[in-house]
């Protein structure tokens, strides 16, 4: 399917792009409330600025042609890992969105894929 001349894949790219920019930015700033939960969840307190400079890096990765499916890769797994977190702590108000992005981003790289 085309839209203004881009494939799904590749509009469908650039929100997961948007996305996991956004996130990169609200983890890697680490209001106290981010930090508390990377905390309870195990984690160390810095945390939070490695894992918003990854999706961050997901993000820009995804906005480069011959990095795009290395990108959405990255943000595929960092979703990955966000989703065994907050299952394995049960900590089941996070798992809409970790799961939500987790799934677009196995769509979308099957897309690109092909």
């Amino acid at each position: 399917m085309m839209l203004l001349g881009q494939s799904a894949a590749i509009w469908l790219a650039w929100l997961l792009g948007l996305a996991f920019f956004g996130a990169g930015v609200v983890n890697a700033m680490g209001t106290p409330a981010v930090k508390a939960g990377f905390v309870r969840w195990g984690y160390p307190r810095w945390w939070n600025v490695l894992t918003g400079g990854l999706e961050m890096l997901a993000a820009g990765l995804i906005a480069l042609p011959t990095a795009r499916i290395a990108g959405v890769g990255l943000g595929a797994s960092i979703c990955v890992a966000a989703v065994a977190t907050v299952v394995w702590h049960k900590d089941w108000r996070h798992l809409p969105p970790a799961a939500t992005l987790t799934a677009l981003s196995a769509l979308d790289l099957m897309m690109l894929a092909n």
